[in-house]
Formats: C-alpha cells, structure tokens, sequence
C-alpha cells in the first residue's frame, strides 16, 4: 500500500482508497473510541468555562512535565543524533508550541469566565482596505524580552469593527453547552505539535470532541502524546488511534463523524472529498462530493520569499541569506510554509553579491537527513525539471537559479516539501519591484498559506503607504515580514490557515483556520514582524530612525544557531515552569548563537 505520509491516507492509485476494507476485527476499537467520544461529549458539554480552563492547567502541566521526552522522540525520529544543534527544532514545534497555546487558551477562557471578552485588552487598529487588526503579539512584558522586535497582527475582514472584534470573540466558548459532536484530525506527519494544536482547536473554537489519526510518521510519539494529554483522554474528550489509508478512510466516512480536519496536500484532500478517477472527476464537475462530512484543512502551497531591493550591507546580506536557508531547511524543508521560490529584483544593484551570499549560505548550514517518505523522489523530480539545478551539501539540497525567459512554473506550482530551493528574477526596483513580487506570488505561485518579505527599514520607510498597500494585495493567510511564518505558526495569538476565498472543488491551501488563542471571528489573515538585523546591528542608527530596534540576536530557530538547542530547551522550560533564574542561563546562550 502506498500512503501519502503528509495524512495517512492513501495516495492516487492505490486500489483500497473509498472502500470499506477493514475486517471487523480492524474496525471494533475505532468503533468502541467514537463510542467513548459520543460520551465525552456529554461530559464536555457539563463543564463550564472555568473549569475547561483549570483543565487547560492541569494538560499545561501534564505536557511540561512530558516535554523533554517529546523532543528527544521526535528528533530521534528525524535522525538527529545527540548533541546537534538542530534537536532544538523539535523543542520549539513540539512543547514549546503547544505549551504556549495552553497558556493562551486559558487565558481566553478565564476572561470569559469573568465575563469579560477574550479580546479586551487587545489594542485593534486600522488596517489596510477598511479593516481593523487585533495586535496579538506581544501582550506581555516577558513576549518583548524573548522575542524583542517581533509583532504579531490579525487582520480582520473588510467590513468587520473593533467592536465586533471584542463582542465576538470567544466562539464556541461563548455557548460552552452547545456541543458540536465528533470531530475527526487526520494528524500532520511532519511536525509533532500540529496533531494536538488542531485538537485543542476543534475542543475550544467548535466544542468537537476529539478522535485524533496520527499520521504513520508519527506513531512513535502515541505514547508521549497519550501522557502528555493524559487530562484529555482520563475525561472521554480526545482519543488517539493509528493505522493506514483504509483506516483513515474508514474514519472519514463513519456516520457518528460530524467534521473532518486534515493537515495535509491538496491531492489528499481531493481523494478524501471527491475519491479517484473518472468518478472524482465526474463528481467534482458536478458539485456532488463523496464525503458529505464538513471538512477543514491546512494544505500547504508554494511559499514566496520576496526579497525587497535596498542598500545593504555586507553583515545584512549574509543574515538575510541565513534567514533564507533557515526557511528551507529548518525541518530539512519537510513544511508546508518553508519557503521554495526567492522572488529577486532584476535590476538590484547588489543582486549578484546577494546571491553569491546565498548560494553560500544554503550549501554550508548543517547536513541533515532528508528523513521525510517520498522527499528524494521529489528532489529528482526538481532535478529532472531543471538539469542546471546545482546539488548541494552531499547531495541532500537543490538550489535552482532560473534565468531570465526560462521556465519557472514547475518551481512555482509543485510543492516540492524537501530541500528545494528557487530563484526567479522579476523586473523593476522600489515598489514597482514590490508590485510586481506581489502580483507574481498572488498568480503564479500555487496556494495562499504563508508570504515572506525581507526589506531592510529605510527602504521600508521610504515606500511607507505604497509598501502597506501592497502586503494588503498579498493573498497569503500568513505574511511575514523580516521574519518567517513559523512565527506566526507558533505564536498562538496568531491565525494559521490559507487565505479566505477556498471551495471545496478548488481548495487550494485549505478551507479555515486553526491555533486563534483569542478565538476571533470573521479573521482574514495574519501579518507578523521581525527586526531585519539582529542585535547589535538592530541599535544601528538606520533602525532605531525606522523604529526596527531588537534586543534579540542570532534566533534560536536558525539552521545557522551554535546554541539552539540549549536556547529552545530553555524557552520551553520556562513556559513550564515561568522560573526566571533558568531564564537568564537560557539568555546567556542565546548571545552566543
């Protein structure tokens, strides 16, 4: 049998996919798990706010103290061995991640219970295009000491006030005795906080109890995971089982399922809704799918890197091309918001130093597995598609420059989801550059999930309106400018999904959106904000004038950090146990980075 490891469930051409192939042997404990569910359920629906919140607490504690078994699981998985710097990762998207939606979630829950909206200390804002945004990052002191000079914003849609903004905000937790049935996660493969995010996010935003199907890549983490969400599962609320595309199957089409959530492909979903061949097609054309079941989904895409022309200087360019090597390789280029096409000004007069920076940058961060099922399938296939692709680091990297009148559109439409990096000039400098990128990304770029943007301040500055106006135009659900979307995927504040505007039948990026600790409605996307340098450079005077100052150097989650683990380790430590002596050790090694 073939599986996409992205969901679990079967890739085209398998011949069990939309059948019900499992004996009744197979079926007897998913059956007996909905059947717990249909209890918990109840269970759920009994709880006020204020207890879902303690029990919030006691899952916070239960995961902290689970934490670095579930890093040290995870990164094995990923064949790191002991020691590599790179074992950081698996701290920041596995505990860390997860802890601080925990403490977010409660937090939105006791102001509810208080009687107080969710949303009421949020400063909201005007935005762009007659919307308002909810600055959701940081809220606290501590936010700007760990991660100075990053903001976070959630960007309404058009139409919507500050005041629906604060009246609205709580969602399902507003009715917390209005249960919303079973909801079914088809767990992520690829990061190990994705399955319980999208857990919490089915319990809080739509009081769905839970049957979470890990992915097969992750079956080694069941038992961290069944510990670490122990308060969960003692309650009825959450249960977790494993297997194959004909479970995964069985599973969507169970009548006692009242929503699907997958974190996967666009191909996935499609077999899922529609099934294979002529029929799919058939129905597809047709609006009839073959699941009847509400679904949701985060589907990847191919992530722009779009990087703004301006008078940088050396210091600047080799930590942009960092930046740009960590966006593909972090993970070993297994996500779905890792950056895939650099889309770079023509007519930059430091064009050729830059890309000399970055081809240097991207062949010297650490080796690595590409640990991920089908990845070095896909890397010939870029290889296949573009001869003149150089290999890079062992053979464990691709880095495609496309020249100028050649053909980017395998680049641009094919999710690689492996160590794949591309290059493709567009013309002009400014924010004829800017308008251009924009455009490009919206147009030839498939899926609307994460945008990046490197622009150094006082370019930023000069454009000031007409640069504002054109990330509005950026049909991403996700924009990260001089940061990376990752931090918009693990600050809880923030909205994760495709920009609004999917159907079913042409589902690009994904259909909703998941982590939304405030639990705002009628969300669009969500823009965040990095310092372009890192201190010291970030207290030079061309960033203090534009307002760009940090305190923050090297980030932990560089490929490039000689310290990320020890600095991942100690964030999650203190959003465990918030002790601050731990916390000035953990400071200490992040200066060293």
């Amino acid at each position: 049998m073939s599986t996409n490891p992205k969901s679990g469930v079967n890739e085209p051409g398998t011949n069990d996919l939309g059948t019900n192939s499992l004996t009744a042997e197979a079926r007897a404990p998913l059956d007996a798990a909905i059947a717990d569910l249909a209890v918990g359920e109840r269970t759920w629906g009994a709880l006020t706010v204020g207890q879902r919140a303690r029990l919030l607490e006691r899952l916070h504690a239960t995961v902290g103290s689970h934490a670095a078994e579930w890093a040290d699981a995870a990164a094995t998985s990923k064949q790191l061995p002991p020691g590599d710097p790179l074992r950081g990762e698996e701290w920041l998207s596995g505990p860390y991640g997860t802890l601080t939606a925990l403490t977010a979630y409660a937090k939105s829950l006791r102001a509810l219970d208080a009687g107080k909206s969710p949303a009421g200390d949020l400063t909201v804002t005007r935005a762009p295009g007659g919307r308002v945004r909810a600055e959701v990052f940081p809220t606290a002191a501590i936010d700007g000491v760990l991660l100075s000079g990053f903001t976070g914003e959630v960007w309404m849609r058009p139409g919507v006030t500050e005041t629906d903004v604060r009246a609205n905000a709580g969602l399902a937790q507003r009715m917390p005795a209005k249960t919303g049935g079973i909801g079914l996660v088809l767990g992520a493969g690829n990061v190990t906080s994705i399955p319980l995010l999208d857990t919490l996010y089915e319990l809080l935003a739509f009081n769905r109890v839970v049957l979470l199907k890990l992915n097969p890549t992750q079956n080694v983490l069941l038992p961290v995971y069944t510990r670490a969400f122990a308060p969960l599962i003692d309650l009825g609320l959450l249960r977790i089982v494993t297997g194959a595309g004909d479970v995964g199957t069985y599973l969507t089409g169970h009548t006692d399922i009242s929503h699907v959530h997958i974190t996967g492909s666009a191909v996935t979903h499609d077999m899922i809704v529609w099934g294979t061949g002529a029929d799919a097609e058939r129905r597809k054309r047709d609006h009839e799918p073959l699941l009847t079941t509400p679904i949701s989904s985060e589907l990847g895409g191919v992530s722009p890197i779009i990087v703004v022309p301006g008078r940088w200087s050396k210091a600047d360019l080799r930590y942009q091309a960092e930046h740009i090597a960590t966006m593909r390789l972090q993970n070993s280029g297994h996500n779905c918001i890792a950056g895939q096409v650099v889309l770079l000004s023509a007519g930059w007069a430091q064009k050729a130093e830059f890309l000399a920076a970055l081809r240097e940058a991207y062949a010297r961060a650490p080796e690595r597995p590409v640990w991920y099922p089908n990845a070095e399938q896909k890397m010939a296939a870029a290889a296949a598609a573009y001869p003149a692709a150089e290999s890079m680091a062992g053979g464990t990297r691709l880095f495609i420059d496309v020249a100028p009148g050649d053909d980017a559109s395998v680049l641009e439409q094919t999710e690689f989801f492996s160590p794949v990096l591309g290059v493709v000039e567009l013309a002009g400098t400014g924010q004829v550059f800017v308008d251009a990128a924009v455009d490009h990304a919206n147009t030839r770029l498939t899926g609307t999930l994460g945008a990046n943007v490197l622009i150094d301040p006082v370019t930023r500055r000069r454009l000031g309106e007409g640069f504002e106006a054109a990330i509005e135009r950026l049909h991403y659900g996700a924009i990260a400018i001089n940061a990376w979307t990752a931090f918009a995927f693990l600050t809880p504040g923030c909205t994760w999904g495709a920009f609004p505007g999917a159907t079913l039948e042409n589902v690009t990026s994904g259909i909703g959106v998941v982590h939304n600790a405030f639990l705002l409605e009628d969300v669009e996307r969500t823009v965040v904000r990095g310092p372009f340098r890192p201190f010291p450079r970030a207290v030079s005077p061309s960033s203090l004038i534009a307002g760009d100052f940090s305190v923050l150097p090297k980030p932990p989650w560089f490929v490039t950090s000689r310290t990320g683990t020890q600095v991942s380790e100690g964030f999650t430590e203190f959003q465990s146990t918030r002790n601050p002596l731990g916390l000035v050790a953990t400071l200490v090694a992040a200066f060293r980075a």
